[in-house]
Parts: structure tokens; C-alpha cells; sequence
């Protein structure tokens, strides 16, 4: 027998009815991918826990104050809070947002190519290496777009309500992106085969 999911929609509802523990489950439904996201564009665990505090009350103070509206895309209005709130806190420290690679960030673990020698495993780390270091070279609005998709698994439409362009614009981002990254491949003389 298949357990009954309940919709976020449900949960917002029940929220608003008094049952405090709908929120507690809509968050922990979502806290992974939200967490995530904030993560991978601020690069420090502390910033990212209290911006993704800061997201859900925000979240609250809407729900409380009878301004939300479902439409069915709860996830995604989140996840656009939440960049919103980014974009503040860089705006607010003048800080340029600069995404790199670390340790607890790889978006090359997302590729698994079968690898036959220790010398082919060498060669497609530092072929990963190479490509990781052109990325930082991107535009803002391009790495975004490529890390989300790439990183975050999140689909074009999902990408472009994030961050509050049209769809045809996160696709745009997305082309050019691949294609400053293919230049800067060429220029640098990657070579992305072992």
C-alpha cells in the first residue's frame, strides 16, 4: 500500500489552519534544496544557514500576513526568496559573487565517465580541474544559470522563476554560457578527451 503524500499546497493550508507542524514538514521537505542552492552561491556554511533562516521567515511573515497566493509553485517562490535574499546581502556588502569549486562543491561529481587506468583517471581530473578554473571566468548570470542546471538539477523553468527572468532568457544564458565556456576551452588549449 502507497503512503498519501501530501501536497505542499495541503501543508500551506493546513499551516494557516493553526497545525504548526504542516510548517515544520513543508520545510524539512524542501530545506535540502533550498540549503543547497544558498550554499553553493554564498560559500560559507554560516552565511548559508542564516539566509536560508531568514528565507523561511520571510516565508512566515507572508503566510501570516495573508499575502500568499498558491499557484501551485511553492518551491519555486522559495527558491526565488532566497535568491533575492542573496542578492541583498551581496548588494548590502559589496561583495562581488564569485562561485568557486571547493571541497564540500564539485560540480564534476555530477560526471561519471568509466575510467580504465590511473594515467586516464589523472588526465580527467585534471581535465576537470582545467574546466572548473574556466568557469570562474563566466559571466555572473551565465555561471548561475550553468550551476543551477548542472548543480542543482533545476529545470530551465524552475531556473528562470528563480531568478526572475523568462525562460527563453535562462535558456539564452545557458547557450552563451556554453559557448564562452567552448572559447574559453579553445583558448586555453583543454584538451576534454583522454
Amino acid at each position: 500500500m502507497q503512503a498519501h503524500v501530501i501536497s505542499d499546497q495541503d501543508l500551506i493550508s493546513k499551516y494557516l489552519a493553526g497545525q504548526e507542524s504542516a510548517l515544520e514538514k513543508l520545510i524539512r521537505r524542501h530545506k535540502n534544496r533550498v540549503f543547497a542552492y544558498i550554499l553553493m552561491i554564498v560559500k560559507d556554511k554560516d552565511l548559508a544557514e542564516d539566509l536560508f533562516q531568514d528565507t523561511f521567515i520571510k516565508v512566515i511573515n507572508t503566510f501570516r500576513s495573508g499575502t500568499y497566493k498558491e499557484e501551485g509553485k511553492f518551491i519555486q517562490w522559495v527558491m526565488r526568496i532566497a535568491h533575492n535574499l542573496i542578492i541583498d546581502y551581496f548588494r548590502k556588502s559589496k561583495r562581488i559573487m564569485i562561485i568557486e569549486n571547493n571541497d564540500d562543491y564539485d560540480i564534476f561529481d555530477k560526471v561519471r565517465i568509466p575510467v580504465e587506468s590511473i594515467e586516464d583517471s589523472l588526465i580527467m581530473e585534471q581535465i576537470h580541474k582545467d574546466v572548473k578554473k574556466l568557469i570562474d571566468y563566466l559571466p555572473r548570470e551565465q555561471k548561475e544559470v550553468l550551476l543551477m542546471r548542472h548543480y542543482n538539477d533545476m529545470s530551465f523553468k524552475d531556473i528562470a522563476e528563480v531568478t526572475n527572468v523568462s525562460i527563453n532568457t535562462a535558456l539564452g544564458r545557458m547557450r552563451y554560457a556554453l559557448i564562452n565556456l567552448r572559447k574559453l576551452v579553445k583558448e586555453n588549449e583543454v584538451i576534454l578527451s583522454v
